[in-house]
Order: C-alpha cells, then sequence, then structure tokens
C-alpha cells in the first residue's frame, strides 16, 4: 500500500510540490473514455452533475469572497441545483464576477488540473483539490450538499493518502477529463431550457439584468469558456 509520510509531504516524487512520472497514454485515453461515460448517459449524468455543481457554486463562492463580498453560504440540492448567497452591493463589478464565475468554474478549474498534470504535479492536484473541498465543506448550509462534499473530499483524501501511484494517477486523469467535458454540458442545458422559456433566473438572466448585456452573449462567453478549456486541456493531456 502507497501511503505519505509526513516528513516527505514536500520533497520527492511523493512530495506535495515533487513530479510523478508520466502515465502510460493508454490510461489517460482510458480515463477519458471513462470521463465521456460519466458525463454522456442521462441517468449516469443525473448522478455525476452533482460534481459539477460543486465546482459551480464552489466558484460563486470563490469570487464572491475574493471581490470582497460575504459570503453567508452554499446549498447543493439533490436535482443537482445549487445556491450560493452573498451580501454585498447588488450591482457592480463583484457581482457580475461572481454571477460569471459559476458556469466558468468547472472547465477553468479542469485546465488547470490539465496545466498541473501536463507538469507531471499529481499529488499537488489531489491535495489542493481536497484542500479546497474541506474548506467548502465549511461553508455548506444544508445537509444533502455536506454529504455531497464530504463524500467527494473524502474520495480525493482517500486516493491522496492511501492508494498506488498508479491508482492516483488514474483517479487525477478521470477528474480532470471529467470537469473539461462536464463543463461543457450546462452551458447547452441552459440554452435548451431559456428557448423553451425556463430558467428565468439563470446566471446569464442575472448577468444581463446587471450589465444590460443580452442573456445571449452571456451564454456565448459560457460556450467559449468551455470549450476552449475544453480543447487547450485536452491538448495538455494527451501531449500534443
Amino acid at each position: 500500500m502507497h501511503t505519505t509520510s509526513l516528513a516527505g509531504l514536500w520533497d520527492g516524487s511523493d512530495g506535495l510540490f515533487g513530479s510523478q512520472p508520466e502515465p502510460a497514454r493508454w490510461l489517460v485515453l482510458t480515463t477519458l473514455l471513462f470521463a465521456l461515460f460519466a458525463v454522456g448517459p442521462r441517468l449516469i449524468w443525473r448522478l455525476s452533475r452533482n460534481a459539477v455543481t460543486i465546482a459551480h457554486e464552489g466558484g460563486h463562492g470563490l469570487v464572491a469572497l475574493l471581490s470582497g463580498r460575504r459570503l453567508d453560504g452554499i446549498r447543493l440540492h439533490s436535482d443537482t441545483s445549487g445556491l450560493t448567497v452573498s451580501r454585498g452591493r447588488p450591482t457592480g463589478i463583484g457581482m457580475i464576477l461572481t454571477a460569471a464565475a459559476g458556469y466558468t468554474a468547472p472547465p477553468l478549474l479542469g485546465l488547470g488540473g490539465a496545466w498541473l498534470l501536463a507538469a507531471h504535479h499529481i499529488t499537488l492536484l489531489l491535495w489542493a483539490a481536497t484542500a479546497l473541498l474541506l474548506l467548502m465543506l465549511v461553508m455548506i448550509r444544508n445537509a444533502y450538499g455536506v454529504l455531497t462534499v464530504f463524500v467527494t473530499g473524502g474520495a480525493f483524501l482517500l486516493v491522496s493518502w492511501l492508494t498506488e501511484p498508479e491508482v492516483q494517477s488514474f483517479f487525477a486523469y478521470a477528474a480532470v477529463w471529467f470537469l473539461l467535458l462536464g463543463g461543457v454540458r450546462p452551458a447547452f442545458e441552459l440554452q435548451a431550457k431559456r428557448r423553451g422559456g425556463g430558467a428565468p433566473e439563470s446566471d446569464a438572466d442575472q448577468l444581463a439584468r446587471l450589465t444590460h448585456v443580452p442573456a445571449g452573449l452571456w451564454l456565448l462567453l459560457f460556450h467559449a469558456v468551455s470549450l476552449g478549456c475544453l480543447v487547450a486541456g485536452g491538448r495538455w493531456l494527451l501531449d500534443l
């Protein structure tokens, strides 16, 4: 069993900032197929989309704090929706950035993860993800949200602490592929809902009211960010 000692946490190939060996190409391609399966079928997506919601609402919360707003709490629901409540000026750049952070957070996190994996920092990625999830757990305000974040964070913790390097590589690449691919689908789902007259309080509609820029252009931005991250991150992961 592979374990990471406290003494070696910082240095060496097992250290937090150390470099790990590049995985075999078959592993990278297998994790890509695994992520496609998690994102594609509707029944599977209804479950796996919870992880994208965590990243979505976490993006709202993080940017709210960075922009000087007060974060009151985050709720995650069993229908894969979520709600992040923050206090501050109802208008202005802080509110705009906070509203724009949701749909862009999962693909941008995936892009950052792909960059770390391309630099062979698998351990750093796993521990950074664990830390972010634990910090988010403090701000969750409902039981389902606590359960979802706790299970997700626990999975990252157990894999990073107890498993062999090959398992860590598989888990890390699968998670990053999932964020890159899973970050694309929600914007298309929102577009379909809005076409049918639904989701009047969506992030795009809130941004339209805040900026007087049509919601369709904000949707175009969400598409551009998610697809751009998928292309760039995919090239890094596949070492093209």
